[in-house]
């Protein structure tokens, strides 16, 4: 189990200079939360139709447990594969809303958070984290309710000796994710929304919803026909 000693360890402040080896990005405009909620109606397929079916990542990246599902504004880090650094320099610049996103480059023999790091995104008001890298302490997290994405879990803890970054733009799963992006994140995956085009999408979802409620009863309609 991992160690509660990451207050002693962050590095950096808010102020957008680096510090230590964890460099810090510009302040960046995060999405409104009506704006979010708009979002939260919706699951990934459609709001990945509602943009031209772009800004999914792989489907490497899957939830670690059952029913997990996030939406909120990209707060993203850039870690060394394997070393968490830059993820507990992350805690200190969570703020409510904030869904974390890593790029750990996909690396699978080292944990880039836990149960305990996940406590301290909770307390912050994180929603939830995307890691493109492993986690660990699956059940855990499951029981504490805290929705992750990964390309796996292994029991094997991280360096902590960086370098890396906070609030820069980051690609998972080969898409580039910006601070303050608005992220769905649910059961079949995961879709990215730049903050700039946000508006546009979410005005496009009730029509996406529509013609796949159009198209349900039409498929059922179709049935009955055939059986009647």
């Amino acid at each position: 189990m991992m160690t509660m000693d990451y207050a002693l360890t962050t590095t950096g402040d808010a102020d957008g200079s680096p510090k230590g080896n964890v460099e810090i990005g510009a302040p960046w405009q995060r999405p409104d939360a009506g704006l979010v909620e708009q979002f939260a109606r919706y699951g990934t397929a459609q709001v990945g139709d509602a943009q031209g079916r772009l800004g999914m990542p792989d489907g490497g990246l899957s939830p670690i447990w059952e029913g997990c599902r996030a939406v909120g504004g990209a707060l993203t880090v850039l870690t060394v594969a394997g070393d968490d650094l830059a993820v507990i320099e992350a805690v200190a610049h969570v703020q409510p809303g904030d869904l974390v996103v890593i790029n750990g480059f996909g690396y699978q023999g080292r944990a880039l958070m836990g149960d305990i790091l996940a406590h301290y995104f909770t307390e912050r008001g994180a929603v939830g984290a995307i890691v493109d890298g492993a986690v660990r302490d699956r059940d855990d997290l499951r029981k504490q309710g805290f929705p992750v994405w990964s390309r796996g879990v292994v029991p094997a803890g991280p360096w902590k000796n960086g370098p890396g970054a906070v609030a820069t733009p980051v690609a998972i799963g080969g898409v580039v994710v910006n601070p303050g992006d608005i992220v769905v994140a649910d059961a079949d995956g995961i879709v990215v929304v730049p903050l700039s085009r946000a508006r546009r999408t979410a005005a496009e979802l009730p029509q996406i919803a529509q013609r796949e409620n159009d198209m349900r009863h039409q498929a059922k309609s179709s049935v009955a026909q055939r059986g009647s």
